[in-house]
């Protein structure tokens, strides 16, 4: 497995892996916000995660200063290589990168029910669960990990 900054080549196959996470864990429409987001300056913190030279995922991550918080975002791996542990590894690189900014104090995601125990098992709590956000049925889970100093690597 290997994890490497995102190119914009990459693009058709993260559209790909994108579609067969939907309409399980995305909406339809969300296809076009993660295209326009990949678009931003945001695709310099967009990671590809790929698998024999094949493209099986990505997520990303973005530093807000308002809230002094990092997201971990558009997380989504091919449904061949869910549960597997993959998931979890790239999660808590990003995690790990996150951390080492001394201007954040807790991380943030934004999932839906389908994914929160996922993060509940990365330390993370939900603060708020809004019914039909994303789409029918699909439910926004916002969720935060509070991060002490003492949890910062040096």
């Amino acid at each position: 497995m290997l994890i490497r900054p995102y190119k914009t080549t990459d693009t058709d196959a993260l559209t790909k892996v994108f579609l067969l996470n939907t309409p399980k864990y995305f909406a339809q429409h969300e296809l076009d916000e993660f295209l326009n987001y990949l678009k931003t300056s945001h695709a310099t913190t967009y990671f590809v995660v790929e698998n024999n030279n094949r493209i099986i995922g990505g997520t990303g991550y973005e530093i807000r200063k308002d809230d002094n918080s990092g997201r971990i975002n558009w997380i989504f791996l091919h449904p061949e290589f869910q549960n597997t542990g993959i998931g979890k590894k790239v999660t808590e690189q990003i995690i790990q990168l996150l951390k080492t900014n001394k201007t954040i104090n807790k991380l943030i995601v934004r999932t839906s029910q389908f994914a929160y125990v996922f993060f509940e098992k990365l330390g993370y709590t939900t603060i708020l669960i809004e019914k039909d956000h994303w789409a029918p049925g699909l439910d926004l889970y916002l969720m935060e990990q509070l991060i002490s100093d003492e949890s910062i690597p040096l």
